[in-house]
This record gives C-alpha cells, structure tokens and sequence, in this order.
C-alpha cells in the first residue's frame, strides 16, 4: 500500500526516514556538481590556457547557468513533468555531461559543461522542494531538517571538493593516475557518483507517497506523455545554445539582464491569484532573495578568485599536515558546515524553547557579519606572506571557518524560508528564483574576482598576493554593511512574515 502525504508528515522524532533517502541521493549529486566546480578555474587557467581574468569571468557565466536554469527547471517540474520526473531527466543529463569531459575535457569542455548546466536545473531544486513536503506548515522540526539536509550537500562537496581537484594536480594518487590522464579521472569521478546518486534515488523513490508525482493527472494520458516529451525535446535543444552562450561570456550578460527582471514580472503575475496575506509573505521573501545575491556574489568567490589565489598563493600544510591548497579552499567550508550545522541546529531549537531565537531576518543579518569576518581573514593574510608570494594556508583556513557560520545562518534557513513564505502552487517558482539569486551572485562573484585579476595583471606572486587580499578587504567591508542593513530592517520584515518564524 502507497504511503499517504499525512503518515509521512506525522513521523514520530526528529526527520522523516525520507529524508534520510533524499539526503544521499542529493550528497552524490553535490559531490558530483562541487567537484566539477572546484576544478573549473584552475583548468582553465592551466589547461585552455586562459588569462585569470578570462577565467573568472567564465567562472562565474557557467556558474551563473547552472542556477539561472533551476529557475527554468523549477518551473518546468511545477507545471508538465513533476517533481520526480524532473530529477530523473536532470541527472541523466548530468551523467552525459561529466562522461563527455572525462572522456575529452580539453576538446569537448563547453559540449560537457553545457549538459551539466541543464541537467542541474532539472535536478537541484527539485529535490529540496520535496523536502520541504515531508513537513506540515509550521513544523517546528523543519529548520532541523533542513540542516541536516545541508550536512549531506556539504559531505559531498567536501568529498568531491577535495578529490576531485587534488587528483587534477596531482597532490593524490599520482602513483597510479598518469600525468597525462589526471583531469580525464577527476572528471571521470564526477560522473561515477552521479550514477549513484540517481541509483539512489530511483531505489528509494516508493517511501515518497504522492509527493513529488505529475502535476498533470486530471489530463488523458496522451497529452501528458506529449507534454512530457516536449519538454524533454525542448531541453535538449537548449544545450547548445547554452554551450554557445557560456562560451562567449557577453552573452551571459544580456541574458542576466532580462531574467531576473522577467521572473519578477511572472512572480507578480502569479501575485494576482493570492490573497493579500499571501502576497505580503511573498514580499518577504523577495527581500530575502535580494540579499542573498550580495551573500553569494561575496561567497562564491570559492570557485574563482579564491581557487587562484590557492593556486598561487598559498602554502600547502595546515597545522603541519601536507593538503592540496585548492582541495581546502573547496572542501574546509564542507567539513565545517558538517561539524557545525546539527550544533547549529540544535542551538536554534534550544533558543526557540527559550523564546530568545533570534528571527529569520536577523540571522540573515547574521550571515553577512560572518561572512565579512572571514574575508577579514582573507586580507589578513598578506601580513604573513613570504618573499615568493605564499602565505599562510592556517589561516587562510580559519577564514572558510568565520565564514561558514555566515553561511550557517542563511542558507538552510533561506531554503526553509521560501517553503514557508510561499503558496504551494508556487513553490517550485520560488524555490527556483532562490536559486535564480545564487545565479546573479555567481554572475557577480565572476565580475568581482575578474576585477581583482584584472588589477593583478603582470605582477609579481608577491604583487598578487597584495592585490588579491586588498580585494578581500573591500568585500568584508560591503559585508559588513549589508549586515547591519539587515538587522537594522528585521522588524519590517518580520510584520511581511505575520505568522511565519
């Protein structure tokens, strides 16, 4: 007998068994993605030959894509093809585009790059959407799974973070990876646990009920396999023309220019089919998503200025152990969060029992304080250099540990708050303009880290080192003041939320 909505909202402790399934399927799939991340601008760099800045700016056009299009994804699982339906089409879509640049990274890298972006949208935001389902409104144990969740996002980004980029340069298993093969396994991993993660989630998918089925019933069979199919047909025509448009980043630009204003205008014209309450919670989480644009324009700079600024600048130990410098980069914000994101957790549902939790909004607020500590950090650096330009990977490290508090308090609750600010005929919308802000945060990340490459040209290791933690100052500072922006607003925001924590 199928498992009704309510005997899975009614589970007995703290999660769902469910999201136990959803967290694995979702920690391959992570491992996959920020493996791939993690390796992108140093390949570049190295392997295609490309300027930094070039690199940056390419960084940040694909990492723009692939959360540009969970918006497209999003919509697409809402209305034709379901939840489910989706994350199965976006994972096979995923497995085709990491086996290609296995097979020929240099050749084929945009033809690869281009099936992971669509294959991502398909998939990521989907699968948070039904975790969002295993709860009943107003849950109290949502926050905690949501950040259990996140602890299987991270465990994979950790995994593949590290893997997948100390394979490339050769920190690991060099003994019996080939010199010339190295980028060819590390992508080759990437697509080995996405067959995983499907695997995983293909298996398990019965304990889900009715959540996450075709939205398309009430239709005669026909006309939904149509639909169905054409959306399948359609997404694969969009590959190359995001292949051609990540290749030549100014593309990139104008596209960015249109979509966010574009799912605005839709959003508001969905407004028309909700009440006023309703639609101020939707306001809400506007504000949020707004913010959350500087956090991750500032945060993302991981994958681009920050992985060259590994690459170039910093030594290779912490605390006396031997690490690959761009493995840490990519994967000491992982093991943290994983550390700390139950303690987090729990410290949230002690402080509710308490009545002293601080609300959404502040947290948010939170999150920016943080996050300017830790690029503190960063600029810090530079007072511990070396005549050649190498600089302490210690603390560099303690920087990612600042940081991931920031991230801590605002990104599995930021997911938990879309779920609850919206209606659930929109959610997958929302839960994609979410990501749709991620996307303009990369895009910008990208023009940052360019900027600072760009002030680098021609310098000595030494010069670099200066002008990149110089950068670094200037973003914990506009941190700072996003921060006290947000704490400063938190009241009005909270009378948007009414009855939503």
């Amino acid at each position: 007998m199928e498992t009704t909505i309510e005997q899975i909202q009614n589970f007995k402790g703290k999660y769902p068994k469910q999201l136990w399934y959803l967290f694995f399927s979702e920690m391959w799939e992570r491992f996959s993605f920020y493996g791939m991340r993690g390796m992108l601008a140093v390949f570049m760099v190295s392997q295609l030959n490309m300027s930094e800045t070039t690199a940056n700016l390419q960084y940040g056009a694909t990492q723009a894509w692939v959360y540009a299009f969970t918006f497209i994804g999003g919509l697409f699982a809402d209305k034709i093809l379901g939840l489910r339906r989706s994350l199965f089409w976006g994972g096979i879509l995923m497995i085709i585009g990491s086996v290609i640049l296995a097979i020929s990274p240099k050749e084929l890298f945009f033809t690869g790059i281009g099936f992971t972006i669509v294959g991502t949208g398909f998939f990521k935001p989907n699968i948070s959407s039904m975790v969002g389902q295993l709860y009943r409104d107003n849950d109290p144990r949502r926050d905690a799974g949501f950040s259990l969740f996140y602890a299987g996002v991270n465990l994979g980004a950790l995994i593949g973070g590290y893997i997948c980029i100390a394979v490339a340069n050769g920190s690991m298993w060099s003994s019996f990876v080939a010199e010339n093969l190295r980028w060819n396994y590390a992508f080759g991993f990437a697509s080995i646990v996405m067959i995983i993660s499907l695997l995983t989630f293909t298996q398990t998918q019965k304990s889900l009920g009715e959540i996450g089925l075709s939205p398309l019933t009430h239709l005669e069979v026909s006309k939904r396999k149509g639909l169905e199919v054409g959306t399948y047909i359609a997404s694969l025509i969009f590959i190359p023309i995001i292949i051609k448009m990540v290749a030549n980043t100014t593309y990139t630009d104008y596209f960015m220019m249109i979509i966010g204003p574009l799912s605005v205008v839709y959003l508001f014209y969905e407004m028309k089919n909700f009440s006023k309450a309703e639609n101020l919670k939707l306001v809400a989480a506007l504000i949020f998503i707004v913010f959350s644009i500087f956090f991750w324009a500032f945060f993302e700079q991981s994958g681009g200025s920050l992985s060259l600024f590994a690459a170039n600048n910093l030594q290779n130990t912490v605390l006396g152990i031997e690490l690959d410098p761009n493995g840490v980069n990519n994967s000491a914000n992982s093991l943290f969060v994983i550390v700390f994101a139950a303690l987090v957790g729990m410290l949230w549902i002690w402080m509710a029992k308490k009545k002293i939790e601080p609300n959404t909004v502040v947290k948010f607020g939170l999150g920016f304080l943080f996050l300017a500590g830790g690029f503190w950090v960063f600029y810090y650096t530079k007072f511990f250099a070396s005549p050649d330009g190498k600089t302490s990977l210690d603390l560099f490290t303690l920087g990612w540990f600042v940081i991931t508090f920031g991230e801590l308090c605002l990104s599995p609750i930021g997911m938990s708050a879309m779920t609850k600010l919206s209606p659930q005929k929109t959610q997958a919308v929302i839960m994609g303009m979410w990501f749709l802000a991620s996307a303009y945060g990369q895009y910008f990340a990208g023009l940052l880290g360019a900027g600072i490459a760009e002030a680098s040209k021609n310098s000595t290791n030494l010069q670099k080192l200066n002008t990149y933690a110089d950068g670094y100052q200037q973003l914990a500072l506009y941190a700072l003041i996003a921060g006290v922006v947000l704490i400063v607003i938190s009241p009005l925001v909270r009378k948007l939320m009414q009855d939503v924590k």
